[in-house]
């Protein structure tokens, strides 16, 4: 595929303007990588999230499992069903929804449950925490009408939700602290500008094609790029904070060590684990649900990935240079599912269990409605089309080298012994 030159370098030059003012108002000119993804993803004006809530789906940079259709709503609901009967069906039961998107997988739960569990329904309070002010007006349009609120997460009180908290592809856009290996040494990297803007930055092989799956949702590129006058460039530094060498004592990584060759990359969360922590504390009793793509610690920092996991959307292709089509693509990283099991257990948070969305969904009914499919009698091409096409989302959903092979974490807060004894619904293999 030919990558035309234009295509690198559709800036939002207003935010690039943000992001030079941030680096020039630091005393060392440089910003953290983190920094530097926050700004870039969730400026409240010209951030990514606030500018480009169209452009997620089949049409835009990427799409998600509920952008295949009802299903996957419908299936997470059977499970938030299922968690309801175990804690005792309380009322009122909180859903609270990080991160909702464009509100798709909202509208389908709800609807879901009105219809089929309506007495479920009537005792939920389905809350929505939306960073990105964009997104969240694409979310009130599509919603109206439904029983669910927004707000922020600081907003709820602590030890207030008797519930599930969920989220879908979250994680992953989490801004991310950079390192590097040089002589030995963890360094970080830094976002600084360039002075000449002459060097070229020449972006290595994608890491993703080593084990694990991409996202099913884009193709990938490898590609050469030229700085820009006033472009930004990478410096490396001591470590912004003393985090990053815990964060590899608490997932159980000896890095640096001799294993770990000198240019060796990669990316640390920090983010994620505040986030738990939040969770947590607003979380009474019940669960908490993330889906994400990733890996456990030993894979994710294993020396053979030198080049990390951070990901780059534009236009349904992925790539791995985060400083083109500034607030234009989307950025993620692969998310260290160990991380947040060992920092959740110091939080409250009881690991449930851990299993692969194909198999999580398979368990909540999935095979069953792929069967269901087979017992249509279509008898026109329309309705031969829709039949295919169902099968075809419902494949993609449970595809291994792709939606399939996303990680689904639950943890439990506050459960009796009984409780916890129960099995949930999408851990128990299907027959």
């Amino acid at each position: 595929m030919v990558v035309q030159q234009s295509d690198l370098n559709d800036n939002n030059q207003a935010l690039c303007d943000a992001i030079a003012l941030s680096i020039a108002e630091n005393p060392q000119q440089q910003i953290t990588f983190a920094e530097y993804m926050d700004l870039v993803l969730y400026h409240p004006q010209q951030g990514y999230y606030a500018t480009n809530a169209a452009h997620i789906g089949p049409q835009g940079d990427f799409f998600t499992s509920p952008h295949l259709g009802s299903d996957f709503g419908e299936l997470l609901a059977e499970q938030f069903v299922n968690m309801w009967e175990i804690l005792g069906k309380p009322s009122p039961f909180t859903l609270g929804e990080m991160g909702a998107g464009q509100g798709i997988l909202a509208a389908d739960i709800l609807k879901y449950l009105q219809l089929q569990y309506p007495d479920f329904f009537n005792v939920l309070e389905y809350i929505i925490v939306e960073k990105s002010i964009g997104i969240k007006r694409e979310q009130q349009q599509r919603l109206q009408g439904l029983p669910l609120k927004w707000c922020a997460l600081e907003e709820i009180p602590n030890d207030s939700i008797i519930g599930v908290v969920f989220s879908n592809e979250l994680v992953d856009a989490f801004p991310v602290h950079l390192f590097v290996i040089e002589q030995g040494q963890l360094r970080e990297i830094y976002v600084s500008q360039s002075l000449i803007g002459i060097d070229p930055i020449v972006i290595p092989p994608p890491s993703y094609a080593l084990d694990m799956v991409a996202p099913d949702r884009s193709i990938p590129l490898n590609l050469t790029q030229s700085s820009e006058k006033k472009g930004f460039v990478e410096v490396t530094g001591e470590p912004s904070t003393p985090k990053l060498a815990e964060y590899f004592q608490l997932v159980g990584i000896q890095l640096p060590s001799s294993a770990y060759p000198d240019g060796y990359r990669s990316e640390v969360n920090l983010a994620a684990l505040d986030w738990v922590s939040m969770v947590s504390n607003k979380l009474k009793q019940g669960y908490l649900l993330t889906i994400d793509y990733g890996y456990s610690a030993d894979r994710y920092y294993t020396p053979a990935r030198q080049q990390g996991t951070l990901q780059c959307y534009y236009r349904h292709r992925h790539h791995d240079n985060p400083y083109v089509n500034i607030g234009r693509q989307d950025i993620t990283a692969h998310v260290d599912f160990t991380a947040l099991e060992r920092w959740g257990e110091l939080c409250g948070l009881q690991k449930v269990g851990f299993v692969k969305q194909e198999f999580f969904l398979m368990a909540l009914g999935l095979g069953s409605r792929m069967a269901s499919l087979s017992s249509i009698d279509a008898t026109n091409p329309q309705a031969i089309h829709q039949v295919l096409q169902r099968r075809e989302a419902l494949h993609q959903l449970i595809n291994p080298m792709g939606l399939g092979g996303f990680g689904v974490l639950v943890q439990s807060k506050g459960l009796t012994a009984d409780q916890k004894a129960r099995r949930l619904k999408g851990l128990s293999m299907p027959i």
